[in-house]
């Protein structure tokens, strides 16, 4: 999973609002910064970049995603780590930054109490989350290819978890009953670039949690296949390119 989802959609999907993300962080001019949710490096990489001064440590749940990630950007400090109980000391860090994982915590307030506690005062706490799918230009096509492959029972991952927390007014209060204040939050279109849209299609279906629901419900080789097809009727063939929008977050520690 962390190859292909590597190889065909970090730098499609990811790595745009992965610059924006660290342009945005290198402003605020941390010392020492903490990212949750890490995958395979991608915004990793850029922290690293836009923050060569800085002490990056880089963390993820999944042990076969830290390993990816810590060959492939040494330069920051790899740990296998739980968002909802990190194992790290209190006010140890200036930021804490988050790509495309919020979204994956099965308790947001609870990960946000955590983020508070590794803050030092005067810490930020900035990430970003999708807006609903008919605004991503992949991930819309792709949800057509899903329920084509699967129209008696399509698997609900793509709209209850990735695109599943656009909601500001719901982001803002869990922020609250985490500890933080919402400083800034910002709607963000930009244009992602891939191969082909069987690149987009495989990515998903092979390297992200869409591959266990697939599986669940028949051959995955199969099944990616007729997904690939729907999204290159939708897309085109050869090289293609999509908007996609997302929301910009970011939150100071509540007095």
């Amino acid at each position: 999973m962390p190859e292909a989802y590597d190889r065909l959609l970090a730098s499609s999907v990811f790595r745009p609002f992965a610059v924006d993300l660290a342009a945005r962080a290198a402003r605020l001019n941390p010392a020492r910064v903490l990212e949750i949710a890490a995958g395979t490096g991608v915004l990793t990489s850029e922290l690293t970049a836009a923050m060569p001064q800085a002490d990056v440590t880089a963390t993820d749940l999944n042990a076969s995603m830290v390993d990816f990630g810590s060959r492939r950007v040494p330069g920051a400090s790899w740990h296998s780590a739980d968002a909802l109980n990190l194992s790290f000391a209190d006010d140890e860090f200036d930021l804490v930054i988050c790509q495309f994982g919020v979204m994956f915590f099965p308790d947001k307030p609870a990960a946000f109490r955590e983020a508070r506690r590794v803050l030092r005062p005067g810490g930020r706490l900035l990430f970003n989350t999708w807006d609903t799918i008919d605004t991503h230009g992949f991930a819309a096509p792709l949800l057509a290819g899903i329920e084509r492959a699967f129209p008696d029972d399509p698997p609900t991952f793509l709209v209850a978890v990735p695109h599943g927390y656009p909601d500001l007014e719901q982001v803002t209060a869990d922020l609250a009953a985490g500890g933080f204040e919402l400083t800034s939050a910002e709607r963000v279109t930009l244009e992602g670039r891939a191969r082909a849209a069987a690149d987009i299609a495989t990515g998903f279906c092979t390297g992200t949690p869409l591959r266990m629901a697939i599986e669940d419900r028949g051959d995955l080789a199969a099944r990616t296949a007729v997904i690939s097809e729907e999204m290159t009727s939708l897309l085109g063939a050869g090289p293609i390119t999509a908007q996609m929008a997302a929301y910009v977050v970011e939150a100071s520690p509540s007095a």
